[in-house]
C-alpha cells in the first residue's frame, strides 16, 4: 500500500506578493488608470485579459507617460507609432509589454488599481497616518492626470469634462476631485459616463494638481496599507 503524503509533502499554494511601497502603488495605480481610460484594439475579438498588454494612444504624452512608468516598475515596453490619414493626418501610438513580463505587469496592475481604488473609495480612516493621508491626494491627482492625458475630453464653455466607458474610474474620478477639494459631476452620456468640473477655478485647481512634478515625489516611502 502506497504510503499517504504528508502535510509537507503537499503543494503549498503560491506566496501573496510583498505590500506596495507608497511610491510604487501611485506609479501601478496610474498605469491601471490609463489603461482603463482606452478601448481594447481594435484585434476583433474581445479582451479577455482584465489588463491587457497591449494598449494604444492617439495622443504621444499619454504613451510617453505610461512608458515612463513602466519604465520605472521594472516593466520592459515596446513603443510603435503608426501615422495614417489623408488629409487629416493622425498617430497612434501602440505600447506592447513582451510575454516574458506580462505576468508581473498583470499583478501590478491589478494590484495597484485595487488598493488605489480602496484608498480613494473607502474614506478616511481614524488615526492614519500622515504619510497615508498625503498619499490618498497624490493617488487622486493620479486619476485625475490619467484621465486629463488618455480620457476622451468633453470641453464646454463652463465645464472641462472627461468621456469615460469604465465606471469604477469614474467614481474615484468623482472621489478623487472631492479629496482634491474640487466638486465634480457624473452624467451619462452618448454610449458613456462624462465626468466634469466648472470652468474658472475648479478647472485650474485639477489641472494643477494633476500636472506631473519636475521629479518622482520624494514623500515617505513606507508601505502602503
Amino acid at each position: 500500500m502506497a504510503p499517504q503524503p504528508t502535510l509537507l509533502d503537499r503543494p503549498r499554494p503560491p506566496a501573496p506578493p510583498p505590500p506596495m511601497d507608497w511610491l510604487t502603488l501611485g506609479d501601478a495605480f496610474e498605469v491601471a488608470c490609463l489603461l482603463r481610460c482606452t478601448p481594447p484594439p481594435a484585434t476583433g475579438r474581445r479582451a479577455v485579459e482584465p489588463y491587457r498588454p497591449a494598449a494604444e494612444f492617439n495622443r504621444q504624452d499619454a504613451a510617453l507617460r505610461m512608458r515612463q512608468l513602466l519604465t520605472r516598475l521594472g516593466v520592459p515596453v515596446e513603443h510603435e507609432v503608426v501615422s495614417g490619414g489623408l488629409r487629416r493626418r493622425y498617430e497612434l501610438h501602440r505600447l506592447h509589454v513582451p510575454d516574458q513580463h506580462r505576468a508581473r505587469y498583470a499583478e501590478l496592475c491589478g494590484s495597484g488599481w485595487r488598493r488605489g481604488r480602496r484608498e480613494l473609495l473607502g474614506g478616511p480612516v481614524a488615526g492614519a497616518s500622515s504619510a497615508r493621508t498625503v498619499w490618498r491626494g497624490r493617488l487622486a491627482a493620479a486619476a485625475w492626470r490619467s484621465a486629463l492625458l488618455a480620457g476622451g475630453r468633453h470641453v464646454r464653455r463652463h465645464i472641462l469634462g472627461i468621456r469615460l466607458a469604465d465606471r469604477e474610474l469614474a467614481a474615484v474620478l468623482v472621489r478623487g476631485a472631492a479629496l482634491l477639494e474640487v466638486p465634480a459631476l457624473l452624467r451619462p452620456g452618448a454610449g458613456c459616463l462624462v465626468v466634469s468640473v466648472a470652468d474658472g477655478p475648479d478647472r485650474l485647481k485639477i489641472v494643477e494638481r494633476a500636472s506631473l512634478a519636475p521629479t518622482r515625489p520624494a514623500g515617505p516611502g513606507m508601505t502602503a496599507g
